[in-house]
């Protein structure tokens, strides 16, 4: 009898689960529940991996992905990394490296390492799966023109095997770091000359690999850390940054992802007593689908965290681990930040409050903002001034700082038309 190839890779991934200490600890979580999912052979993993993070385990090449137009080679890799959350040990996780065209400088191709924002915690989000957002490939397009060659990690979890663990700086910014090492250590036409740049949920994972970088990966030659629609949070910086979401909005999908992503505390709950039954088939949503299905389910059903989630989202935000929360203190390489004035999904307040203490740690950092521009909008507009950053730190240029005219945004401004992306 003729086996379906879907079927094979449901029995193999199940095995996986099943007998996952033979690759990591069992301090893992792995199941449906955690958001895996059967993708292809190429995400599974299931023999001894190696004891030190930073590995290429395989690649595989990408015939093409739609929207990448400016690459010579594109590559699905698998990487170890070091597990923070559970504290697991050596885990795989996957990603994409893009080459650009031409013939590589000597040395080897400059590197930036993409941080992707919010894409759902199931593996079928991993970008390395379902290829980049359009808005995302229009920014990896341009570092691809201009000589960088670029890595993204889909994140631990994202793709492999047990929990993405949402919004976690310590964690995103091992992934990120990780596969940096991978592509060093695997591609001889790359430099280790690197950029790290991250969006949304990526800005706390790029800030987050900067911050651990001098002692998790020492190696490693940091030249400049981007941050756009900034996240993260300093409890001890000078300025309250106040709700993240402006105005009245609850949206329950963000919230929803953090607690099938990690933030639960050890310990705690199942997720299933955290939400209503209004909120049972959410969830059942968010460990299957990604973002743009889970906000139209949200906006179809009229859902917000106040019918979400038992006693409102502020009530169980309140019992999540802070897993955002970023200590004031010197980043190793200089430090471009971007705000779209028009951010409807994450307040500029917010963000100016990042900022704050960013400047309070004793770091130089330029910080743009930009009028009428939104939270996905900012992403690409923000790319020349980021370029003009990168040049001029690769060439030792004095950096700018705005610390020391650092002023609170004004009134949120609503998006400008004619943007490409800014919605």
């Amino acid at each position: 009898m003729k086996v379906s190839r879907n079927l094979s890779y449901a029995i193999c991934a199940l095995t996986m689960w099943v007998n996952g200490a033979n690759a990591w600890s069992n301090a893992l979580p792995v199941g449906p529940a955690v958001g895996d999912q059967t993708l292809s052979p190429f995400y599974i993993w299931d023999g001894a991996l190696p004891d030190k993070p930073g590995v290429m385990l395989r690649e595989e090449p990408i015939p093409g992905q739609p929207d990448i137009t400016d690459a010579s080679q594109i590559a699905r890799i698998l990487y170890t990394s070091q597990d923070k959350r559970w504290n697991a040990g050596i885990v795989p996780v996957s990603g994409t490296l893009w080459l650009p065209k031409g013939q590589a400088p000597k040395g080897g191709w400059p590197l930036v390492a993409w941080a992707h924002g919010t894409l759902g915690v199931a593996d079928s989000c991993a970008p390395s799966w379902t290829n980049p957002t359009p808005r995302d490939a229009h920014y990896i397009n341009q570092w691809l023109k201009q000589g960088f060659a670029v890595v993204g990690t889909d994140y631990q979890g994202l793709g492999g095997p047990g929990p993405h663990p949402y919004m976690n700086w310590e964690a995103e910014g091992r992934s990120v770091l990780d596969s940096v090492r991978a592509v060093l250590n695997s591609s001889p036409q790359v430099a280790n000359n690197l950029v790290i740049s991250g969006q949304s949920q990526g800005s706390g994972a790029s800030l987050g690999a900067s911050l651990l970088a001098p002692d998790y990966a020492p190696e490693l030659k940091l030249r400049a850390t981007i941050a756009t629609g900034v996240v993260a949070t300093f409890p001890d910086g000078p300025i309250k940054p106040g709700p993240a979401r402006p105005g009245q909005r609850d949206p329950a999908r963000f919230t929803l992802l953090r607690i099938i992503g990690g933030s639960l505390p050890d310990g705690a709950p199942a997720a299933e007593k955290w939400v209503t039954d209004k909120g049972t088939k959410m969830l059942a949503l968010a460990r299957t689908a990604c973002m743009p299905e889970l906000g139209r389910y949200e906006r179809r059903e009229k859902l917000t965290g106040g019918t979400v989630f038992v006693g409102g989202t502020k009530q169980v935000e309140s019992k999540l681990l802070a897993v955002t929360d970023m200590p004031v203190k010197t980043f190793p390489a200089p430090l471009f930040t971007a705000t779209g004035l028009a951010d409807h999904t994450l307040s500029p307040h917010h963000q100016y409050a990042a900022i704050a203490a960013l400047c309070a740690g004793g770091n130089a950092v330029e910080w743009k903002t930009y009028p009428g521009i939104t939270h996905n909008g900012v992403v690409n507009v923000a790319f020349d001034d980021e370029l003009k950053f990168v040049r001029g730190v690769m060439e030792n240029a004095p950096q700018p700082n705005s610390c020391g005219s650092l002023q609170a945004p004004g009134k949120l401004q609503q998006p400008a038309r004619g943007v490409a992306f800014n919605k």
